[in-house]
């Protein structure tokens, strides 16, 4: 049985492995035909890789600067992984020396060619010189590949001198579904690969410092929400806590994405025809006020999200996506979907941050259920959940939009720092709310903007008392630290 499985099906084996490697501290090992020797290493800094326990192949290099302003260039991340997620103008902290490693684990799927290395399960971790005890695990989003989050997260996570770490889920593209012989099974891996490169990045990071990370936070926007929402729910010892930026809501029984996808598609033929016809699409969970955007995520989103995800799930339906009904299909179906479906039985804290005019991933078709979930469930004193008001799904349509939407990057900030907070300080987080549009917009203040005025609470959370009140706007300072957005002078 390889490493993989035996680390993706045994806790114990898990748990001896982080144990055994925390204490390998000296040991180094001769990187291979590093990707990088041409550039001049931090002088203060040891360029010996720790050991990435499972890899098959592992590249080191030290760098003068970790952040995207320099790895662009050196060939130390792909540009078109974090393509459009973010919006223009945004800027980065930079400076930030330090070791990468680079490589893969066993895997016999191709689909990701960065590095011309044409093999799945691609990793890369980031190890700063000024260690602040902290890793920082990452899945990638949509079906991109392990450089996917570096401008939005690993950029600044690394600034605040935390460990980095990200895989590709080990399948990529638009036909990862290829990957596995079983319905759900690419799927599935996802979720075991980012068990494995936390488990090999928390050794890394002790063999590295010579002491294990004081805290392990997850972090992941979209598809790498729902998995910070499946591994705080499945392997929680692994974590100290994590930040779920829109991720989706597979469910056993709808809704999931199969179950209103194919209702938008068929209600935006009719608007095509006719624009007054918007009722279909709304039903599906679009708010009318995200119809500027809806011509663009049919185009891009809609038809291919429902396609690949069913052909994943569904590999036997053979009708028109339109016509799709996942209620009706096979219980076999239903299965396939159970094997990735989530519960909201979380066991360590969670904070989920949603837009409300997500164009991909409607608000209400999704965190509003998963928020539900987690109550139901008891774990609420776990969760705090923060619907922005004019969020999308990705902040890229922000620059197309500014007088409808607001961009989602400066509200994750926000909240990481407030699990920081919540976790090393004991300061609760404020009460689930609304965080209101500001009516100027100019600086990408998030949740600050809320300072002016009492959020306000969906009502199926019920009304506030004054003690929540007093606490939404005091927790609402802390938010103030996460920084600024293309107008501000940089983002902290």
């Amino acid at each position: 049985m390889s490493l993989f499985h035996r680390l993706s099906t045994k806790t114990v084996t898990a748990t001896a492995v982080v144990a055994f490697a925390g204490s390998l501290v000296a040991v180094g090992v001769q990187a291979q035909d590093a990707i990088a020797a041409r550039l001049p290493a931090v002088q203060s800094m040891v360029c010996a890789a720790p050991l990435v326990v499972g890899a098959q192949r592992q590249d080191v290099a030290c760098l003068d600067d970790l952040t995207t302003a320099s790895t662009v260039a050196s060939g130390h991340t792909v540009a078109a992984d974090w393509a459009g997620l973010q919006p223009a103008g945004t800027r980065n902290p930079t400076s930030v020396p330090g070791m990468q490693i680079d490589g893969y684990f066993p895997d016999s799927s191709t689909t990701n060619t960065n590095h011309g290395w044409n093999h799945d399960s691609q990793f890369v971790i980031r190890l700063p010189e000024n260690w602040s005890g902290g890793l920082v695990v990452a899945g990638t989003p949509g079906n991109r590949r392990q450089y996917a989050n570096d401008f939005i997260i690993s950029d600044w996570v690394l600034a605040k001198g935390y460990a980095y770490a990200a895989i590709d889920k080990g399948n990529t593209g638009s036909e990862f579904y290829r990957d596995g012989a079983a319905p759900g099974d690419a799927i599935v891996e996802w979720n075991n690969r980012v068990t494995q490169l936390t488990i090999a990045a928390q050794a890394v990071a002790a063999q590295r410092y010579a002491r294990p990370a004081a805290h392990t936070y997850l972090a992941g926007i979209s598809n790498g929400g729902y998995l910070v929402r499946w591994q705080l729910e499945n392997r929680p010892w692994l974590y100290d806590g994590g930040v779920d930026w829109e991720g989706p809501t597979w469910l056993t029984d709808s809704p999931n994405p199969l179950s209103y996808l194919p209702t938008a598609l068929r209600g935006y033929q009719n608007y095509r025809a006719d624009p007054a016809t918007r009722d279909d699409v709304v039903a599906a969970g679009f708010p009318v006020e995200s119809e500027p955007l809806w011509e663009y995520h049919e185009n891009t989103y809609w038809g291919l999200t429902q396609r690949i995800y069913r052909q994943e799930l569904d590999p036997g339906y053979a009708g028109a996506e339109t016509e799709y009904d996942y209620a009706d299909r096979p219980a076999a179906v239903h299965d396939a979907v159970r094997r990735i479906s989530l519960t909201g039985r979380i066991e360590r804290p969670l904070i989920t941050i949603h837009g409300t005019l997500d164009a991909l991933l409607p608000i209400g078709k999704e965190s509003d259920v998963y928020a539900g979930l987690i109550r139901d469930q008891g774990r609420a004193a776990l969760h705090r959940y923060y619907r922005i008001e004019g969020g999308n799904h990705i902040d890229g349509l922000y620059d197309q939009h500014p007088d409808l939407l607001r961009p989602m990057l400066p509200c994750f900030r926000s909240a990481f720092i407030d699990l920081e907070s919540w976790l090393d300080k004991g300061e609760s987080p404020p009460p689930d709310a609304t965080v209101p549009r500001p009516r100027r917009w100019g600086s990408g203040q998030c949740l600050r903007a809320g300072l002016s005025r009492l959020i306000n609470l969906p009502v199926s959370w019920g009304n506030p008392s004054r003690k929540e009140q007093r606490s939404t706007r005091v927790g609402l300072a802390r938010f103030s630290r996460a920084g600024s957005f293309p107008d501000d002078e940089e983002m902290q």
